[in-house]
């Protein structure tokens, strides 16, 4: 284990260490608007930031660079096409939430089909993150440090318990910054993260490139543009892991959901100014979702001229930084995973406990005509953040164990639950007369479909594929129900703003100008340019 990586891991610990002691001191959580969103009072920088990097995690930096080194350029589809989602719903989507006073994701459902619908969907929410989202996240960061500091190779011990020890250090680390600093204190860690994902972005590839090139970075770019030039295709046939059909069916749907109703994400949008600012943020975290590919996918290119096999390409990612960068970057760029970690870890325990605190905690207390002091319910909260935590550490060393690909598996299980909730979210935005009963039917008819289609039934078709499928089929079994039993009583939209719902006036030009660098990014890793 070399000590200037130590050093260089310890001195970018230390600064957002102290960066986020020192504003989550100035601002203490007191109350769980506070906890849950910053009292409504993050500027367009700190709501992009926290899109950006909520999204960005460690999951994603190990498991697309697999991806890319095993595959090809096809998995920046996920992150690239995500910009459509995102304009999407800051143009139609964000505003309705911020008209409508909302807090959650549930609330909206709560609204539109009533008050079984928003529990039913917070319970599977709660489920969805613990057993994918929070294990995910803590089982990538293991890997990625046990491949930058090989603590398997210097413990001498087996490596599912070197996976299962990090696991555990840091969900206790996530689970206590969750809960001292609350939303603020994630959002800052983003802006931190943020900084040093661009800046390591930049220096990896420039560090690998020179290790290709033998001291050469001309000889290294050469080599990589020129050999292996299959890997550079983003253009996904049906034998690649992302089709480029499915850009156009079930990865739009997915993104949509993600952008526009996963709660751990849309609460960083809901914590916002005002809708002015919410939209500004989405815009700033699209242009980061185009630049992000230089950490998330050129690493996973250059490690196909650097090893020709690896027994567990999970390590591709953490083994090429710890080869290729001189030891003080290769201990940042291991900080910078690190803290990629925590701000998902967090962000998934602080929406976890809004989910349950003002869904199910909350009503629970109305119902029997209880009141609790906001200092209790602050401490509720908190002491489900630790629940949660816990569950979620006793399942991710748990991940070693599936087929398939790491990355590939986080998406497939995303499935039992994105599409089934974006669909009776869609149906619920684009109709008034569909009843509460068509939106259980819904749900219990997709998710279970989907569920025989992955795990009994070998269909050949991609999952993707199948999610855009059961997707018309679930609104239109749900459009049949509404005619024959519809709402006796139209749903209709009442203003209950908390803060102001003016939209940002030059949102369009900045939505051509990121749209046509969406499609450049695709052209240029096609066979019309680069893999040609």
């Amino acid at each position: 284990m070399n000590l200037t990586m130590i050093i260089g891991f310890l001195f970018f610990i230390g600064i957002v260490a102290f960066a986020s002691w020192y504003k989550s001191d100035k601002s203490k959580v007191k109350t769980l608007n506070g906890l849950f969103f910053a009292n409504r009072s993050l500027g367009f920088l700190m709501v992009g930031g926290g899109l950006l990097f909520t999204n960005i995690n460690t999951a994603s930096i190990i498991g697309e660079n697999e991806l890319t080194y095993t595959n090809n350029m096809t998995v920046m589809a996920w992150g690239v096409t995500s910009v459509l989602a995102m304009l999407l719903v800051s143009e139609f989507i964000m505003p309705l939430y911020i008209k409508m006073g909302i807090a959650t994701t549930p609330d909206f459902l709560t609204v539109r089909y009533g008050g079984g619908v928003g529990k039913l969907v917070s319970v599977i929410f709660l489920v969805s993150y613990v057993f994918n989202l929070l294990p995910s996240v803590l089982y990538a960061g293991a890997v990625a440090f046990n491949g930058l500091f090989h603590f398997s190779d210097v413990w001498k011990m087996e490596y599912w318990t070197v996976i299962l020890i990090l696991v555990w250090i840091m969900g206790t680390i996530g689970c206590l910054f969750s809960m001292l600093g609350g939303l603020k204190a994630i959002t800052t860690l983003d802006i931190l993260l943020g900084i040093g994902f661009f800046t390591g972005g930049i220096l990896l590839p420039f560090f690998g490139l020179k290790y290709i090139g033998h001291g050469n970075i001309s000889a290294g770019l050469h080599q990589v543009l020129t050999v292996h030039k299959a890997h550079l295709n983003s253009i996904g046939s049906s034998t690649d892991a992302i089709p480029f059909g499915t850009l156009f069916t079930g990865m739009l749907l997915v993104n949509l959901y993600y952008w526009g109703t996963e709660q751990y994400i849309i609460q960083q949008v809901l914590a916002s100014k005002d809708l002015k600012t919410s939209q500004k943020g989405l815009a700033v975290a699209s242009l980061g979702k185009l630049i992000s590919p230089l950490l998330l996918n050129i690493p996973g290119i250059i490690a196909v001229h650097v090893f020709s096999k690896m027994h567990n390409t999970a390590e591709v990612f953490p083994r090429l930084d710890s080869l290729v960068s001189p030891p003080f970057i290769a201990g940042f760029i291991a900080a910078v995973i690190f803290v990629a970690a925590l701000t998902t870890f967090n962000a998934g325990l602080n929406s976890s406990s809004t989910l349950f605190m003002l869904n199910i905690y909350k009503p629970w207390l109305q119902k029997h005509s209880k009141q609790a002091p906001e200092k209790r319910l602050l401490r509720t909260a908190k002491q489900f953040e630790i629940v949660v935590c816990l569950a979620a550490m006793f399942i991710a060393p748990l991940i070693l164990f599936v087929k398939n690909g790491f990355y590939t598996y986080v998406q497939i299980v995303n499935g039992f639950f994105n599409v089934p909730i974006f669909t009776i979210m869609f149906m619920g935005f684009v109709t008034t007369k569909v009843p509460a009963i068509a939106a259980k039917i819904g749900l219990i008819f997709f998710i279970v479909c989907y569920a025989l289609s992955q795990l009994v039934f070998d269909t050949h078709i991609h999952f993707l594929h199948i999610l855009a499928i059961l997707f018309v089929v679930t609104c239109v079994i749900m459009l049949v129900i509404g005619k024959l039993y519809p709402m006796p009583v139209p749903y209709t939209l009442k203003l209950n703003n908390v803060v102001d719902i003016k939209p940002w006036k030059n949102r369009h030009y900045y939505t051509v100008i990121l749209l046509i660098l969406m499609v450049m990014l695709f052209v240029c890793f096609s066979p019309l340019i680069l893999s040609k």
